[in-house]
């Protein structure tokens, strides 16, 4: 019941009824009971704010009607049966109570105020700074301040994930879950928010979250990390470090570190899957000469893996090959000489060794036309660490001659029929390289050499080929003798006449022979009827040839 005499202010607010007392009456009174309400603009209050109380009674005759609290108070306002009150400051659960008399008896309606405050405090503890996949860790939230705690719930959370759901309790109220990690947790953020749920209450649900914690999760590797490296590495030289482990999460977050002797070297790291691979490029240096050492070392978080791998630095410098003469002209006399290069590498020049590490092998020859393009070759040998490495060195040498036509690869007698097609095939040799012609004697006219060209009658005759250089000349003749191809056709025709006319007196004189024979040859024996043939004495056949 709001009096009509209330303030506009109080009027525009409306008012809840949460207690109604009825008056005191002494015992055996006779008479009507009267009640005197006390209602109050909203039973929650937040911490610090203000309310209205309106104190009412249906006395029609009140007295005295008053509001009796601890909080500050001001009358706002007041008529007949009622009287309004504004409270400010409230930071405590209180109760208000309204007192009036009626016909000289006390009454009495009190009302409970709660007072909610947000937290003050909403804190995710830090997480650990690595955690191992497969072990448990506990989430621990604390929340300081928040009221009304019944109505106060603390969530502990992965990502929007709710993992845990609690009431708060204690000041500060420490919330706690067990998490088991996995890999799917690296870098995954956890948080911890409260729930002031004062919906039943006429409000609504406040919501209050810590800030995120990024927990970072890891596997450790059953292996150290493999570490590539050479036995050897010469001075001046580069060569690629790989150092590789496995097995180890989160691979992208493995920090690498590689070193030869004293050198930090500056590694490429890439991952795949668990597997983290560091490639570096080493250059030996003079100053790192001897017995060397690679460090390897992978490190995450806390835990580190660390290998090493030893090599020796060496300098190997030759075998040097030196000729006095590089071009010499035929008949000069060559000293080729293989230097070692250093005071322990032992030398052999073609074969033959020098007479002690760290000396030179050579020997002198002269130089004849067999020797030109001639390659000399020399091996050095250097003890490293048990081991001997080689190293091989080669020179050719030039020797200056004159021209020279091989008559083995140039005919002196060709013999070619008009109107075909042939190449003449002629070699020079010499150093420098001659140049080689072929002139015809008389017309002075050249013919190609190694080109197909066509052959004319007109190519018949006696050729002078000439090979020029530098160092002098040499000269051969070619005949190129020609055939008509007609000669042929006329010498076929010939041949079949004289073929013929050889058949023709042969069958003649094989005729008369045999007339000559049955004309003397034979003769009849009288002395029988069967007429035989018989042949004549050979005395006889010479006889009659006499004449």
């Amino acid at each position: 019941m709001v009096p009509s005499g209330l303030p506009p202010a109080a009027c525009g607010t409306p008012l809840i009824s949460l207690l109604l007392v009825c008056c005191l009456l002494p015992p055996g009174a006779p008479g009507q009971q009267f009640q005197l309400r006390a209602e109050v603009q909203s039973p929650v209050v937040p911490a610090g704010g203000s309310f209205l109380v309106n104190c009412s009674s249906d006395c029609p005759n009140p007295e005295l009607i008053t509001l009796e609290t601890s909080l500050s108070k001001e009358q706002v306002g007041n008529g007949l049966g009622w009287a309004a009150f504004q409270l400010s400051n409230v930071t405590t659960d209180s109760q208000v109570l309204c007192s009036g008399f009626c016909n000289r008896v006390q009454m009495i309606g009190s009302s409970n105020i709660t007072v909610y405050r947000f937290p003050e405090r909403v804190e995710l503890l830090p997480l650990p700074r690595w955690q191992p996949v497969g072990e448990n860790f506990t989430l621990r939230c604390q929340v300081a301040g928040g009221a009304p705690r019944t109505s106060l719930t603390v969530v502990l959370l992965r990502g929007e994930e709710e993992l845990s759901r609690k009431p708060a309790f204690g000041e500060p109220a420490e919330v706690t879950a067990t998490v088991l990690a996995g890999r799917d947790d690296h870098l995954a953020n956890f948080s911890c928010r409260t729930e002031l749920d004062l919906r039943p209450r006429g409000l609504e649900l406040f919501r209050n979250s810590s800030a995120p914690r990024q927990l970072r999760t890891f596997a450790l590797p059953v292996t150290t990390p493999h570490l590539v490296v050479p036995r050897f590495l010469e001075v001046g030289t580069n060569w690629s470090v790989i150092c590789t482990l496995d097995g180890l999460f989160p691979a992208s977050e493995v920090q690498v570190q590689l070193a030869l002797g004293n050198q930090t070297l500056n590694p490429t790291v890439e991952s795949h899957g668990d597997t983290t691979t560091a490639t570096a490029t080493a250059t030996a240096s003079v100053e790192q000469e001897g017995a060397q050492e690679i460090v390897c070392n992978m490190t995450l978080g806390s835990d580190s893996w660390e290998t090493r791998e030893n090599l020796t630095i060496y300098s190997f410098q030759g075998p040097i090959l030196n000729l006095s003469e590089p071009s010499a002209p035929e008949g000069t006399a060559v000293t080729v000489t293989c230097l070692a290069g250093g005071a322990r590498v032992q030398v052999a020049l073609e074969g033959l060794p020098a007479a002690a590490p760290g000396q030179p092998a050579q020997f002198q020859l002269n130089a004849t036309e067999m020797d030109d393009r001639r390659i000399f070759f020399c091996n050095a040998t250097l003890e490293v660490d048990g081991e001997i490495l080689h190293r091989n060195s080669s020179v050719q040498l030039r020797v200056l001659y004159g021209p020279k036509i091989d008559q083995a690869k140039c005919p002196q007698r060709l013999t070619w029929k008009d109107k075909t097609i042939h190449v003449l095939q002629c070699q020079a040799r010499g150093n420098p390289d001659p140049q080689l012609h072929c002139f015809q004697e008389g017309s002075g006219k050249e013919v190609p050499i190694g080109i197909p060209f066509l052959v004319r009658l007109k190519h018949n005759g006696t050729y002078s080929c000439e090979a020029a250089s530098s160092r002098g000349r040499h000269t051969i003749n070619v005949v190129m003798n020609v055939r008509d191809r007609n000669a042929r056709a006329v010498n076929i025709v010939l041949g079949v006449f004289v073929v013929l006319g050889v058949v023709t007196i042969s069958a003649a004189l094989l005729y008369v022979f045999g007339m000559h024979k049955r004309s003397g040859a034979y003769r009849v024996n009288q002395g029988t009827t069967s007429l035989p043939l018989t042949s004549k004495q050979p005395e006889e056949a010479v006889g009659e040839d006499n004449f």
